[in-house]
């Protein structure tokens, strides 16, 4: 699908030190990302990147892709606290939810989403260790539309089109 930023939203779509979010048509986010071999310094240092980015914009989670990296790292804070998931794999998925989904790197555009209802997530932390989480509801929809970053695929693929509608995501801002 392809997508036309309003007039009103192009602001959005430059990628600057204030804005360092990697926005679409950027190839990186159409790419299979590389999987980790070793957890590096190179990686925690990453991953603290894409932290301090996420936070600074409002963001629930982020992949590598999404700061340009090529990489399957992403951060995922459904509740609050982040979580790094390096070579995340969903082993087992079941249920159905919708729900509304944007993205940071399509800045201003949402629409409804069916995913999973419950998944079970198999990754490492960033010390390298084996990690195991079962999500369910919200934290299930974000760890999954994240994974979906690390196989090039992004939200507006997976979307109910008729749902699709842009508005400001920061409504608070003058």
């Amino acid at each position: 699908m392809e997508i036309v930023v309003p007039t009103e939203f192009q602001y959005l779509y430059v990628t600057n030190d204030e804005r360092p979010v990697t926005k679409i048509p950027e190839q990186v986010l159409r790419q299979v990302a590389k999987p980790i071999e070793k957890v590096t310094k190179r990686h925690v240092k990453l991953a603290e990147r894409m932290i301090s980015i996420m936070k600074a914009a409002n963001g629930v989670g982020i992949a590598a892709p999404q700061v340009g990296v090529s990489e399957r790292i992403v951060v995922i804070a459904p509740e609050r606290k982040p979580i790094v998931l390096v070579n995340p794999t969903i082993t087992e998925k079941s249920g159905t939810q919708v729900g509304e989904e944007g993205c940071l790197s399509i800045p201003g555009l949402y629409g409804d989403v069916e995913r999973f209802e419950s998944v079970i997530v198999e990754a490492y932390d960033i010390k390298g260790r084996p990690i195991e989480f079962e999500m369910k509801g919200y934290p299930a929809v974000v760890v999954q539309h994240e994974i979906d970053h690390l196989d090039g695929i992004l939200f507006i693929d997976k979307v109910n089109e008729a749902t699709l509608h842009w508005m400001d995501p920061n409504p608070e801002r003058d």
